[in-house]
């Protein structure tokens, strides 16, 4: 059997095993009200590639890295970790046929969206984010130019060259899309070295008016648009450490200042059932410093979801799901039990409903010892919600950080996001 067709059976091979455990990952229905805490059983380390299942919540899941071990031909992880960007990035395509490794790569590393098997590696200087509506494709900012990439063929179309600006960057780091794929925002660098943010519709070809960052307080961390292509989202750290956000309309007109540190922070945007953008992350300041909440972009009223708790990191990119917020638990699990915290999670993701109501699906545990933020969970879903790919050092403080992907079943069908006024019928500009 040639090289190619022995990584083709084991596709099939392992294909086939999470089919076989596929119903283990239905997850009864539950409220903040009723949870309790769960500790993370006792359990090795899956093997790379071999299917698991969470003794304690039934869910299955399988490790889909392995530092210090092959990629692909002639591509080596890195020992210390080998994971996904970001929590609030998107790491599969829109069809979920790829999945997307980064740090520790070296590169961009593709794995098959289901299996996990890895498939090819491509060297990019440039900041990539996938098309929510296109899977063949990823968006790209790098110096003067925004781009249309094809990842399996790597060829690219530029779609915006800025002779104005340089240094142009997608975020950077924290940008996503519009839902339609139409409209991002871009950080670029004057001649005089300021720093500007202004939002760019790709598909009409339209650069809005430029918002100047210096007139912030801070430092600017990032800026990106709204789900609905409304709003852009800045953050600013100010010289004793509080950050801050402020709101614009896409045309660049100051619509909130939220001065509070983290209220909220570490979280991701996304649209409320009666389809307004909020923000949705852990807050820092009091009345609800730890506590989950939601914040509305055009007003800044706030919704607390979630009571005092160890959560670090928030993601809403399962688009298709827009009424849940995936949440990453952190903590020791001993001291957890012993304390006073409210909310019963300990390394833990837990998918939260954010219409206030308190209902929860519990995904998975972690086994992810705190240690530095290389080794932080960072769970991120899928576009419809049926997967989940979250980090661990499983219980090994400073030892290598491995990414898993946790399979769920949901009791109703996932739905396209509403309410977009720029939708293009999927099609990509």
């Amino acid at each position: 059997m040639t090289a190619g067709g022995a990584a083709a059976a084991r596709r099939m091979v392992l294909a086939a095993a999470l089919g076989s455990i596929a119903g283990g990952g239905a997850i009864a229905a539950e409220t903040l009200a009723t949870a309790r805490l769960v500790l993370p059983p006792a359990m090795p380390q899956p093997d790379y590639l071999k299917p698991a299942v969470d003794p304690a919540f039934g869910t299955s899941f399988v490790r889909v890295t392995n530092p210090g071990g092959p990629m692909t031909a002639g591509v080596t992880c890195a020992r210390a970790y080998c994971t996904h960007r970001y929590s609030s990035a998107q790491a599969w395509n829109a069809d979920q046929t790829l999945l997307l490794i980064v740090n520790g790569c070296g590169g961009l590393c593709f794995l098959d969206g289901q299996t996990y098997a890895p498939l090819f590696r491509r060297a990019r200087s440039d900041q990539c984010e996938w098309h929510p509506t296109d899977p063949e494709r990823m968006i790209c900012v790098s110096g003067r130019t925004v781009s249309l990439w094809r990842p399996r063929d790597n060829t690219a179309v530029s779609v915006y060259t800025d002779e104005l600006y340089r240094k142009l960057q997608f975020g950077p780091n924290k940008g996503n899309p519009s839902w339609d794929g139409r409209r991002i925002v871009l950080r670029a660098t004057d001649e005089t070295g300021a720093l500007f943010a202004f939002a760019y519709d790709i598909a009409a070809h339209r650069k809005f008016p430029e918002i100047a960052l210096a007139d912030l307080p801070g430092k600017n961390s990032m800026c990106s648009i709204s789900p609905l292509g409304t709003y852009v989202l800045c953050t600013q750290e100010t010289a004793d450490g509080i950050d801050q956000a402020f709101v614009f309309t896409a045309e660049g007109e100051r619509v909130q200042s939220w001065i509070e540190h983290h209220r909220p922070g570490h979280g991701d945007m996304t649209v409320d059932a009666d389809g307004a953008e909020v923000y949705v992350g852990i807050s820092k300041s009091w009345p609800d410093k730890y506590h989950i909440i939601k914040r509305r972009l055009r007003d800044g009223a706030v919704t607390d979801l979630a009571p005092f708790g160890l959560a670090q990191h928030a993601s809403t990119r399962a688009l298709r799901r827009p009424g849940w917020v995936f949440v990453s638990y952190a903590g020791e699990p001993n001291l957890v039990a012993r304390s006073l915290v409210k909310a019963p999670f300990v390394q833990e993701v837990v998918a939260l409903r954010i219409d206030g109501s308190g209902a929860i699906k519990r995904v998975t545990h972690t086994w992810n010892a705190p240690h530095n933020y290389w080794s932080e969970t960072h769970a991120s879903p899928s576009p419809d919600g049926s997967q989940v790919i979250w980090s661990s050092n499983w219980e090994r403080p400073g030892g290598p950080v491995s990414d898993f992907v946790t399979r769920l079943a949901w009791d109703d069908a996932p739905r396209p996001p509403s309410g977009n006024e720029h939708a293009n019928n999927g099609k990509t500009p």
